[in-house]
């Protein structure tokens, strides 16, 4: 698959993987600081932003999207960050492909099964989520707004209301709004995005120590817990992990800086 991507700076490459939702827009700012020492690719992953839609979207699906795209662009040996949905492809890629890492940053999440947190693992808000951007018949939408009025009949929080509205966008063909989201194959694989990518996938690798590992987590965020730590060692027993306080799960757009300070400890 021929992935959607941004490209800023020069130098050694830097390849930005978004998590669940989000897309290459969500990093620009990110991006171009990255861009004063690297040269940065943003990508949207499949079924997101200006990729294609697809029926599938598992890691194994991530991966591969990844390896092409490495292959497209030439890309002998990356620097790869993550975030959430897209720190676990990340991982999943690097384990496959060592040869194909420099150093591998993870942001705001963990190698674990969060379904087996059961009302705690977030499943159910992205199911709810999933369900919600489904539900729209964006014929009937004839401004931004509307959409979010529909949401905040089903989500509570303001804030991942406006996060989600940033996948909002009007055909140029039929002059109709959209989503910029595959929000039914998402919810078709939202089992798969939740609980994969942890120590059982990866058990016949651990130890994990072919290029170095920093995990950044935000302290208001419940996806990395102090009792990860133990886990993120016993897979990468050199893996750093660095803490941004009063910062939760979207920690590069909350607290920028700090965000910066922790990527460039290790790039």
């Amino acid at each position: 698959m021929e992935l959607f991507y941004r490209k800023e700076g020069s130098g050694s490459p830097l390849v930005v993987v978004h998590g669940l939702y989000g897309s290459s827009d969500n990093w620009m700012n990110i991006g171009k600081r990255l861009a004063e020492k690297h040269t940065v690719y943003m990508i949207d992953l499949r079924n997101h932003g200006r990729s294609p839609f697809a029926n599938s979207h598992t890691f194994d699906d991530m991966r591969d999207d990844l390896l092409e795209f490495f292959e497209q662009h030439k890309i002998e040996k990356a620097t790869l960050l993550g975030h959430s949905m897209g720190g676990k492809a990340a991982m999943w890629f690097a384990a496959d492909f060592p040869e194909k890492i420099e150093k591998l940053v993870i942001a705001d999440i963990a190698p674990k099964d969060y379904l087996q947190l059961k009302e705690n693992s977030q499943y159910y808000l992205h199911q709810n989520i999933l369900l919600a951007m489904q539900e729209i018949d964006f014929s009937l939408v004839k401004k931004r707004s509307d959409v979010d009025d529909f949401m905040a009949e089903k989500i509570d929080d303001e804030r991942i209301r406006q996060f989600l509205l940033k996948n909002v966008e009007k055909n140029k063909k039929t002059k109709q709004y959209q989503w910029r989201v595959n929000p039914e194959v998402l919810y078709d694989h939202l089992d798969e995005i939740v609980s994969g990518v942890n120590k059982n996938w990866l058990d016949d690798r651990i130890p994990i120590s072919a290029y170095p590992v920093i995990f950044i987590r935000g302290l208001q965020s419940k996806y990395i817990q102090d009792e990860d730590k133990e886990l993120i060692k016993e897979i990468y027993p050199d893996a750093t992990v660095v803490d941004i306080p009063e910062a939760g799960h979207w920690l590069h757009a909350e607290k920028p800086k700090e965000f910066m300070k922790a990527v460039m400890l290790c790039c």
